[in-house]
C-alpha cells in the first residue's frame, strides 16, 4: 500500500485539458505579471469570498504582511494569536515591528481558546489574528464582540480554510480584512507559491493594492514605500480553473472526513471535533494518537505518508525565544503537539484508501498494546 499524503497528480490529471488550456492562453497572450487573469481570479475570488475585494499577491506569508501594514500595524503594536499555528502567523506580525501575544488552543478544536483573550489585552494590543487552523473557523463571534469593546481590528488568518463557514458566514468574511495561501498543497492551491488579500473595506483595498505593487499608484509614481508582491498571470489562470471546482473538493473532504470518523470510531484515537455552528473544509484531517511518533513511523514503513501540523509551538521555536514565554505557559498546546497526526486528506482520495489507512493504523495500535 502506498497512499500520498497529498496526490497533486491525481488532481491535476482530473482537470489537466482545462488547466493545459488556461496556461497556454497566458503563455500565448505573453501576460505573464498582472494582465487580465489576474484581475478575473479577483473578482471570482470576491464572490466566492463574498467580498468587495480580493486582491492577488505573492504568497499567504505576504498576505498577512500586507495586511497588517495596512491597518496600520507597526512598531511597539501587539497583536494577540494563537501559539498552535505556523510560524508564519507570528512572523508576519514581527515584520511590522510589532510583537505577537499568544494565546493557548481551544482542547477541542485548536484553533485559539477565545475565552483566554482578554485577559491578554493591554493598551499596546491593536489586532486580534484568528487562525482558522486545518480548515475549521475559529470561534468567530467572541472575538468579534471583544474587538468591539476594546477597539481593536480583526485581521484573518485564513490560509487554510478556503470556503469553510462560521454560522452560514464564508471564512475571511467576518473581520476587518483576511488572508489565504494558495501554496500548492490547500485545498485551492497555485502552482507555485501565490496568495490574495479579502475585505470589505476600500480604504484596506487600496492601500495593499499600492503596497503590492512598490507603493506605486501608476507606473513610476511611487505614493509610498512599497514591495514587490504580485500575483502572476500563470498562477491566476491555474486558481481561475481550480477554483470553478472548489466547492465540490471541499464537499468531497468533507465526505472523507465522515469516513474517517466513522472508521476510527472504536479505535484509540480522537478525532476531530467540529461544533454546531461550523462547517470545516479540512485542509487537514487531524487525529490525536498516543506514541504519535511510533505510530508515524510504523504507518511510514508501509507506505502510509502522514504530517505533524505542528511539531514545535511557536513559543518554543528558536526564532521566537525573545517574546519570553517559557515550557508550560500553553498547556493545551504543549499536551497536543505530542499527540496531533495529520492523516492523508484529498478530494480524490478512495473509500478503499481510507479503510486501507485505517486498517493499517488499527494494527499497528494493537502492536502497540
Amino acid at each position: 500500500m502506498k497512499i500520498a499524503f497529498v496526490d497533486l497528480k491525481a488532481q491535476y490529471l482530473s482537470i489537466k485539458d482545462e488547466i493545459d488550456a488556461a496556461v497556454a492562453d497566458v503563455i500565448d497572450h505573453t501576460a505573464f505579471i498582472g494582465g487580465e487573469q489576474v484581475r478575473l481570479f479577483e473578482e471570482e475570488f470576491a464572490a466566492f469570498c463574498d467580498v468587495k475585494h480580493a486582491l492577488g499577491v505573492g504568497n499567504g506569508t505576504d498576505a498577512l504582511e500586507l495586511a497588517l501594514s495596512a491597518c496600520g500595524i507597526g512598531r511597539g503594536d501587539e497583536v494577540i494569536t494563537v501559539a498552535n499555528t505556523f510560524a508564519a502567523t507570528a512572523e508576519a506580525i514581527v515584520s511590522q515591528g510589532a510583537h505577537p501575544v499568544l494565546v493557548d488552543s481551544d482542547p477541542r478544536t485548536y484553533n485559539i481558546d477565545v475565552g483566554k483573550i482578554e485577559e491578554c489585552i493591554t493598551e499596546r494590543t491593536r489586532a486580534i489574528m484568528p487562525v482558522h487552523l486545518y480548515g475549521q473557523p475559529a470561534d468567530m463571534d467572541p472575538i468579534l464582540e471583544l474587538t468591539r469593546r476594546h477597539n481593536l481590528i480583526v485581521i484573518e488568518d485564513a490560509a487554510q480554510a478556503h470556503g469553510a463557514r462560521y454560522k452560514g458566514r464564508v471564512a475571511g468574511t467576518m473581520g476587518d480584512v483576511a488572508c489565504f495561501s494558495f501554496y500548492p498543497g490547500k485545498n485551492l492551491g497555485a502552482y507555485g507559491d501565490a496568495g490574495a488579500v479579502v475585505t470589505n473595506s476600500e480604504e484596506i483595498a487600496s492601500k495593499v493594492a499600492l503596497l503590492r505593487n512598490h507603493g506605486a499608484s501608476e507606473k513610476y509614481m511611487h505614493e509610498v514605500v512599497g514591495r514587490n508582491s504580485r500575483l502572476d498571470g500563470i498562477q491566476a489562470a491555474v486558481l481561475r480553473v481550480k477554483l470553478r471546482h472548489l466547492r465540490a473538493w471541499n464537499a468531497a473532504r468533507r465526505e472523507r472526513a465522515d469516513w474517517y470518523n466513522e472508521l476510527l470510531a472504536d479505535l484509540d484515537v480522537v478525532t476531530p471535533y467540529e461544533p454546531e455552528w461550523s462547517e470545516a473544509v479540512y485542509h487537514l484531517y487531524v487525529i490525536r494518537v498516543a506514541q504519535r511518533d511510533l505510530v508515524r513511523q510504523r504507518l511510514q514503513e508501509v507506505g502510509i505518508a502522514t504530517g505533524i501540523h505542528y511539531p514545535i509551538p511557536l513559543h518554543l521555536q528558536p526564532a521566537f525565544r525573545y517574546l519570553g514565554y517559557k515550557e508550560s505557559d500553553f498547556e493545551t498546546t504543549e499536551a497536543y503537539a505530542g499527540e496531533i497526526l495529520s492523516l492523508p486528506m484529498y478530494a480524490e482520495l478512495t473509500r478503499e484508501q481510507v479503510e486501507g489507512i485505517v486498517g493499517e493504523l488499527e494494527r499497528v495500535l494493537d502492536g502497540l498494546r
